[in-house]
């Protein structure tokens, strides 16, 4: 698909950096080009993924939504025969506690027989982001804690939605947004926004991610390369942005060039285009973005995922294989497909024959397969049940981080 945009000339630098020092990359994912022969003995990832079939490891690469409130024949087709990486719920798939555990426990259950375990994830950003059930206490919008003043209190809720989610059995968040609020009109982040300064957003989003990985809960900020500049709401159709790469470096990224620096787990890269970086190509689907300014010039090797595939932005445009097929050539380690069974089957499907065809490189498949069995090692995830759900100590631990 070729978006009608006037092209632009400007090339993007790869040795341009944020600040004079540069980006500091994550050590702990260095590891992950393929290596020789003589030593895939020495990591035993690499022997596990020397032995997953295509079909498996791709189906790592995918995180799906769940139809409906508990496991119906096409989640557990999914998980059975598809060997998929992992589910995103949303407010339809959640009506108590109690049921919500059964569910996430039943999906772990039915991957039991699988080797790598689910990642098991939510939107819990706080706000009017807010998936769990009506029980608990309320959290307040990230522009609510930006206003606040206080860092602590960003680390307090991080914290406690850690404790929160872990509770239930979720271990991925799809939070902190990092977006700088910049433009008032925008449909889409406003609130969710910490603030409408780079500082802000950087400083309040870094520590609500660091707060929820030190409960163990994987957070995933969002949304690169920035959604805080858009006047159209993504999840119905694709927003432009015309900034230069020299613009969003003084705005936009400066906040997930500090998170990086923070050793950030996993990015998600919104559905925009910014026709000055690639006038062809959304930035989830943008080798430009992803692979030149996100992995190139801001150091990163951490997991990178899309947002959802179903969104407006992709599907008045083109088809979800087709779209999940050109994200990963691009760079993209994980597709999000949230709505739709067939949707979901579509982007299986053509990643499969992108594989076996070649037009996805076996090395590129095994270097995404190692990144996300690197990050559920390194969060000891396992397929063990939770519950039961204490809701009044989780409640304590809302109302304490509301008052730091």
């Amino acid at each position: 698909m070729r978006l009608s945009r006037s092209l632009f000339a400007l090339a993007l630098s790869a040795t341009l950096l944020l600040g004079a020092a540069g980006c500091a990359k994550d050590t702990r994912q260095q590891t992950n080009e393929p290596p020789s022969d003589s030593k895939i003995e020495r990591d035993p990832l690499w022997v596990k993924i020397e032995e997953m079939p295509l079909k498996q490891k791709l189906g790592q690469m995918i995180i799906a939504g769940v139809e409906g409130t508990d496991i119906d024949e096409h989640t557990r087709s999914l998980i059975v025969d598809d060997r998929i990486g992992g589910f995103i719920l949303y407010k339809p798939n959640i009506e108590s506690t109690e049921q919500t555990v059964a569910l996430l426990n039943g999906l772990k259950e039915a991957n039991r027989s699988n080797p790598v375990p689910l990642l098991l994830s939510v939107d819990q950003e706080g706000g009017r982001v807010n998936r769990l059930p009506s029980s608990f206490a309320a959290i307040p919008s990230s522009r609510d804690i930006g206003k606040s003043g206080s860092v602590q209190k960003a680390r307090a809720f991080g914290e406690a939605i850690g404790e929160q989610l872990r509770a239930f059995g979720f271990n991925m968040n799809f939070a902190p947004v990092l977006d700088v609020d910049s433009n008032p009109d925008n449909p889409v982040i406003g609130s969710r926004s910490f603030g409408s300064t780079a500082s802000v957003a950087s400083s309040f989003g870094i520590e609500e991610m660091l707060g929820l990985r030190s409960k163990g809960v994987i957070p995933v900020v969002k949304h690169f390369p920035g959604h805080g500049d858009t006047s159209v709401d993504s999840h119905l159709e694709l927003p432009v942005v015309d900034k230069t790469p020299e613009q969003l470096r003084k705005l936009e990224l400066v906040p997930f060039s500090e998170a990086i620096r923070s050793k950030a787990d996993a990015v998600m890269i919104a559905h925009i285009l910014l026709p000055k970086i690639d006038p062809d190509s959304p930035s989830s689907m943008s080798s430009k973005v992803i692979t030149g300014l996100l992995r190139g010039e801001l150091g990163y090797d951490g997991i990178v995922m899309t947002d959802d595939m179903t969104m407006g932005a992709i599907v008045k445009h083109m088809d979800v294989g087709s779209a999940a097929v050109r994200s990963v050539k691009a760079g993209s380690d994980i597709i999000l497909v949230a709505h739709e069974y067939g949707q979901v089957k579509k982007a299986i499907d053509s990643l499969v024959q992108a594989a076996e065809s070649g037009t996805i490189p076996k090395e590129q498949i095994d270097r995404s397969v190692y990144r996300i069995l690197s990050l559920k090692e390194r969060y000891s995830l396992k397929d063990t049940p939770s519950g039961p759900v204490d809701v009044e100590k989780i409640n304590s631990a809302l109302k304490a981080a509301a008052g730091k």
